[in-house]
């Protein structure tokens, strides 16, 4: 077939918007305790869902009109997957149980402050789960029935995470941690005896952890005799190991990169086997994250079989032995799949596999050496359509994750599929301050939040330039709120660099940000910036807010009406300075979204207003004489 030759950004793609709107986002998937029912949790048009596949038959809804959202921090611990039925964190509020058969749901707990991560005990009496109210964070017990008023079980600490109960309902263990710390700068792992007549904690003794060593999910092996975790102390993390008769304490592997960021509840990265023999854990290898297994006797690591998939997330393992977790590739959607003795099976889907693959882009792990000597990485999507070509270089956008604390994966990324299928690169700038590659490397952002981060994505597109991988004169950047305050500040520091820029609920001021983030956050602007008011002058120089006047490049806005992580204010007086310079704008305010846009309707308008936008002042833009 004869390619038609036309300009990068005008190619005629079958990706559309409505595509990425209609994405179902798949948050966890769990086995019951007999492995009966595999279990997962799925969002579509801002709604969640749970859905139960017993063995052998087809998979139903769990949760009705209800609305599964963990509401601790950013969320999610949405549910718990017990034997008779569920219990999950309903949006207003409460906990609620639905069993598997027969009958509705049926609130558990009172309707004040937020749930998450709920585990039913052993024997189905209580659900012990992570409560917040008026700022103050608890592990909190309640009995399953309902019937009487929940009570604390430990308090004291500014975060709880992870709370796990023993196969025999006697031990509790859980990680927390306080202010000033975020959860992978230090944190505590906790185990107490917990009495299963009245439903209270013995003496909390601390096995790991401490104010510069993150720790992460505690779970005890099926047949209670030991308790794994993982540990980061040192440059790279560690897989640790108690033998809870004896105290015997192990490190089965270290220098691996294992931990993700906890900027969420619910998070899974290790899993026994149902004999108890082995752990199998995620191990994240330059945006790779695979999934391995160790032998408890003989310490032999194998590499678990997942093929196509590049990206494995929330390992479950039933009492039978199959292993279940998230999976997707950058040519597979993500899918809920189940692996028992080798033969994989798609329990379920985030969207149909329509799309052939030369419409996807693969993408490549690339990394520079940085002026100031430092090796940085990315990954590059090169335009991909199988009917059309265009001479030289493309243009490119340059993608700035959030956070800061994250990275971008090499997973399904339909979003980058929307521009490389149209002509363009794209550039997923995993900067200095991004996981995955080492702490020196992530904590390289403390202090530099606005300097190194900016640095980085100039010096990668310079390298993108220099190895004909984009066309210097038409540059996008794009992120969102941290990832949007570099594209402000990059259109600050160095006007006529990008020809674009794309921002979605971005920080603009970072003073504001300082007095109105919530309490998760509460101190990281201090870690990243300084604190005030000795770092004034930082906050002042590193504010797009105040340097709007020096932005002369065409930027598209967008916010969301209810975000209550960077409000509203901060991205309108960025367009009331926008307009006052006569830079050429536009501002979408989407209604009724948060931080982070999950409606349809708003992303297809998204989406489509992003197309239109580069299309005028990229794809038809021209130089004009001086």
């Amino acid at each position: 077939m004869t390619k038609q030759t036309l300009p990068h950004g005008l190619w005629h793609s079958p990706i559309s918007p409505a595509m990425l709107a209609g994405s179902i986002r798949l948050n966890d998937a769990q086995w019951s305790p007999d492995g009966d029912f595999l279990v997962w949790s799925q969002s579509l048009d801002g709604k969640t869902s749970l859905f139960a596949k017993p063995a052998g038959d087809a998979a139903f809804d769990l949760s009705g009109e209800l609305n599964p959202s963990g509401g601790v921090g950013y969320g999610g611990g949405d549910f718990f997957a017990g034997r008779q039925g569920v219990v999950f964190a309903e949006r207003d509020g409460r906990l609620y149980f639905k069993p598997y058969g027969e009958g509705l749901a049926r609130p558990i707990t009172p309707m004040f402050g937020s749930c998450a991560s709920p585990v039913i005990t052993p024997d189905e009496r209580f659900v012990i789960y992570v409560h917040t109210y008026e700022g103050k964070d608890v592990l909190a017990i309640a009995p399953l029935g309902g019937d009487t008023w929940p009570s604390i079980l430990r308090q004291g600490a500014d975060f709880f995470m992870q709370p796990t109960v023993s196969p025999d309902g006697k031990l509790l263990a859980w990680v927390e941690w306080d202010h000033p710390n975020m959860p992978w700068d230090g944190a505590r792992l906790f185990l107490a005896s917990i009495d299963a007549q009245t439903g209270s904690l013995g003496e909390a003794r601390q096995l790991d952890g401490g104010e510069d060593v993150p720790v992460f999910q505690p779970v005890f092996s099926p047949d209670g005799s030991k308790l794994a975790w993982l540990s980061n102390e040192g440059e790279l993390d560690q897989l640790r190991l108690l033998h809870l008769a004896s105290g015997k304490l192990e490190t089965l592997t270290q220098d691996r990169v294992l931990l993700p960021p906890a900027w969420v509840q619910g998070i899974r990265a290790l899993a026994w086997s149902a004999d108890s023999q082995q752990v199998y854990f995620r191990e994240n290898q330059l945006g790779r994250i695979s999934l391995n297994a160790i032998n408890i006797a003989t310490r032999q690591v194998s590499r678990v079989d997942t093929p196509p998939y590049t990206l494995i997330q929330q390992p479950c393992v039933s009492s039978k032995g199959e292993l279940a977790f998230l999976a997707e590739s950058a040519a597979k959607p993500p899918r809920v799949v189940r692996l028992l003795e080798g033969r994989a099976e798609v329990a379920a889907r985030s969207q149909s596999d329509v799309l052939p693959v030369e419409f996807l882009s693969q993408p490549e792990a690339i990394s520079w050496q940085s002026s100031d000597g430092v090796r940085v990485h990315g990954l590059y999507y090169p335009p991909a359509n199988p009917n059309f070509e265009a001479p030289g270089a493309p243009p490119v956008v340059v993608y700035i994750h959030g956070g800061p604390t994250s990275q971008v994966l090499d997973g399904f990324n339909i979003e980058a599929d929307f521009f490389t299928s149209r002509g363009y690169g794209y550039f997923a700038v995993n900067y200095r301050g991004s996981t995955g590659y080492g702490r020196a490397y992530r904590d390289a952002l403390k202090g530099e939040w606005g300097r190194i981060d900016l640095q980085d994505t100039i010096e990668g597109c310079q390298a993108l330039i220099a190895s004909q991988r984009a066309d210097p004169t038409k540059l996008i950047i794009k992120g969102g709120s941290a990832g949007g305050y570099t594209v402000l500040n990059a259109l600050v520091h160095h006007p006529g660099f990008f020809k674009a820029g794309l921002c979605s609920y971005g920080v603009s001021n970072l003073f504001l940000l300082e007095m109105d983030t919530h309490k998760f956050e509460a101190h990281y602007t201090k870690q990243l910036v300084g604190y005030l008011p000795e770092a004034a002058e930082k906050f002042h120089a590193w504010s797009p807010i105040f340097h709007a006047e020096k932005i002369r490049d065409a930027v598209a806005i967008f916010q969301g009406s209810e975000d209550k992580v960077v409000p509203v204010e901060q991205s309108e007086e960025m367009v009331r300075l926008l307009q006052g310079n006569r830079v050429p704008h536009l501002y979408r305010l989407y209604e009724g979204e948060g931080h982070g846009f999950r409606k349809k309707a708003t992303l297809i308008d998204h989406y489509e207003t992003i197309d239109r936008f580069l299309q005028q002042y990229v794809i038809f833009s021209f130089q004009e004489e001086k």
